[in-house]
């Protein structure tokens, strides 16, 4: 719930959203019941009048505040693998799924899930991120796994559009739970707060029969889909051989890709099957600090078609991403794009995110007067001045290379001076420790 006391920001950069533009002004940000009530303009002065701090006024003392993080692509289940003993070939991509994540989520336990989505809560409100759309999987504890990761990170204050990602290759029973999972949350679960998608795990794990059973499921319940494609050229290759079709095209022959449908990662999707997506209006979620972790390639920034909406995930490798937004960004680079076209596809990328998420949450705000109070306060105050005109160059090399500060949701501080607030974190790294030492006991005898 919100606040009801009336609070102030002052002395803050207001990153308002106007149109496709960024318009940063100076002054005071009054909120209250969950809302932004007011936002006073002031003449940017140094230095800065002084403010009475109490504790419903905060001094952000010249400091940026934005809107608050997504994470478009988040595996919370990863969350208490650092650090486990890995005895076989992690040499291929198919090995790392073997030998560590489909090993990993078979010893998953309800507790072991919710200490993970506390590890995940407490991670995100310290990278600014606020709403997660998670792609889960523990096939031995189906059955409430996504009611738990709800519970855990209602308690955080947070946002989340969950899902279970189905999969054949654990045989019949295990595929049949996570269809129940998934029906049962969209269905049963969902609120202002929370959503549904229905999680597909990489296409060459699902075979024809279940493709066909889920579609009736989202066409029945309109909702989309959340699945790996093409991470890896493997994806791709065991798909033609045992499918003679690529994955697009048997999501496509499935009727499976809507206009509220994540593709993750996408690297190997090839030409003719990226004009498909663009047809149906799915998203591309990149996540790469994960495929640079696994050594499985880049997508080609310069092919993609520009209809499609790219969003930001981080896989699970971390909460950070403003880190993953840079990463976009630099690579860009990399791969050879001017700096001009490389501003421009962050740019596009940023308002693709946010016209995304309000597909799931038409209240999710622009930092304008009546919007929702949702934003957050970067250790970061520009050392130059900023505009409209320039405010992607303190974006992209201040903002995202600081701290979160603060953080504020439907109108409640999560954290306040880079502290968690109305959370015993230290209660909860305690109950995260308990269950990741037994994951790493239960992992190690096997």
């Amino acid at each position: 719930m919100s606040e009801t006391k009336k609070h102030k920001i002052v002395n803050a950069w207001i990153s308002q959203v106007i149109g496709n533009e960024i318009i940063p002004v100076f002054g005071d940000l009054h909120f209250s019941n969950g809302k932004i009530d007011k936002i006073e303009k002031k003449k940017f002065k140094l230095p800065l009048e002084q403010s009475d701090k109490s504790e419903t006024v905060y001094d952000a003392e010249g400091r940026i505040l934005t809107l608050p993080l997504v994470n478009f692509h988040d595996h919370i289940y990863s969350r208490l693998a650092k650090g486990l003993p890995l005895t076989e070939p992690m040499d291929t991509f198919q090995n790392i799924l073997k030998n560590l994540w489909w090993k990993l989520d078979l010893d998953l336990d309800l507790p072991m899930i919710a200490a993970s989505a506390k590890m995940a809560g407490i991670e995100s409100i310290k990278n600014g991120v606020t709403y997660i759309f998670d792609h889960h999987a523990s096939p031995s504890s189906t059955i409430n796994s996504l009611k738990t990761i709800k519970a855990e990170l209602n308690n955080f204050g947070l946002r989340g559009v969950l899902c279970f990602e189905t999969s054949d290759r654990n045989g019949q029973a295990k595929s049949d739970e996570a269809i129940k999972e998934n029906i049962d949350f969209f269905k049963n679960l969902t609120n202002d707060n929370f959503k549904g998608l229905f999680g597909l795990h990489a296409s060459f794990t699902v075979d024809d029969e279940t493709l066909n059973k889920v579609r009736r499921l989202i066409i029945e319940n309109v909702v989309g889909i959340h699945i790996h494609v093409s991470e890896d050229e493997s994806d791709n290759e065991i798909s033609l051989e045992k499918y003679n079709a690529s994955p697009i095209q048997r999501l496509v022959n499935a009727n499976l890709l809507n206009a509220k449908s994540i593709i993750a990662h996408g690297l190997h999707i090839a030409q003719a099957d990226l004009n498909i997506v663009a047809d149906c209006g799915s998203a591309i979620a990149y996540n790469l600090d994960s495929n640079l972790n696994n050594s499985v390639g880049l997508p080609d920034f310069k092919n993609v078609p520009s209809e499609i909406p790219i969003l930001i995930g981080t896989d699970g490798m971390h909460a950070n991403i403003a880190k993953s937004m840079k990463q976009y960004f630099l690579l860009n680079r990399f791969k050879g794009k001017s700096f001009d076209d490389a501003f421009g596809n962050f740019i596009e990328v940023y308002f693709n995110q946010l016209n995304f998420v309000k597909k799931y949450f038409n209240d999710f705000p622009n930092l304008n007067e009546g919007d929702r109070a949702d934003f957050i306060i970067w250790d970061y105050v520009p050392p130059t001045p900023i505009s409209k005109n320039n405010f992607w160059g303190h974006y992209i090399y201040g903002v995202t290379e600081s701290s979160v500060k603060s953080v504020v949701q439907n109108g409640k501080y999560l954290m306040k001076d880079f502290r968690l607030r109305e959370i015993d974190e230290a209660k909860n790294w305690e109950e995260i420790n308990i269950q990741g030492n037994n994951l790493h006991k239960k992992f190690s005898e096997k």
